[in-house]
């Protein structure tokens, strides 16, 4: 299956650099580019890339907030993976809270590139959970800033597992839980925070205050 990549960078020098790198490879193709965010929801549609690689800073619509309208108004949103420069960690965090789905830094090598948007593409984030906690800790207000929903006793401890960064089936193990009851209880901390993966769980999670930042 080739992986269908569109890449949004206001610098035409860094789309050619990443169409070269990303054309390279049998399973990947690129299908379109464009400078702004203010455009990428019609072009998303248009051309249903399975990912999108992002700039954070464009000059009319940021990588943020054209990350924020592809999931609110498309039904089934393609991937983001934002690039960013050095030192942009509050603008990293602001991307994945709106739904992006990992970050590479615009200094990656080739590989990288390439290794990052095929992980992004399999469905698994490229953020691991003590870089959101991190982040979560520099950026998040000091007290919670989104209302904590309702969860079980159980529910608690599968969010606090999935913070650590366990698969289900770890969780499973550690609570002695079968997989198919893990999955019923990630399913339902989804759905309850609002949250379109485990990434977006975890920072709600840590945003709520049901999970501690330290």
């Amino acid at each position: 299956m080739t992986i269908r990549v569109l890449l949004v960078d206001d610098e035409e020098l860094v789309r050619s650099g990443l169409r070269a790198v990303l054309d390279a490879r049998d399973d990947i193709e690129v299908v379109g580019e464009a400078a702004d965010g203010a455009v990428v929801v019609p072009l998303a549609a248009r051309l249903r890339p399975d990912v999108v690689v992002m700039d954070i800073r464009m000059p009319l619509v940021d990588g943020i907030q054209a990350t924020r309208d592809l999931r609110r108004r498309l039904p089934e949103p393609p991937r983001v993976l934002v690039v960013t420069t050095f030192g942009e960690d509050e603008n990293v965090y602001a991307a994945l809270a709106a739904g992006a789905d990992g970050f590479l830094p615009k200094r990656a090598r080739p590989a990288e590139i390439v290794g990052a948007v095929r992980v992004v593409a399999g469905g698994e984030s490229l953020l691991f959970p003590a870089a959101i906690r991190s982040l979560a800790a520099q950026h998040a207000p000091a007290v919670a800033s989104r209302p904590a929903p309702e969860l079980t006793p159980r529910e608690r401890e599968v969010l606090v597992l999935v913070a650590r960064g366990l698969s289900n089936g770890e969780i499973a193990g550690e609570l002695y839980l079968g997989l198919q009851t893990v999955k019923t209880h990630v399913s339902a901390l989804l759905r309850k925070l609002g949250a379109r993966d485990r990434t977006q769980a975890v920072i709600a999670a840590y945003e709520s205050g049901l999970v501690p930042l330290r």
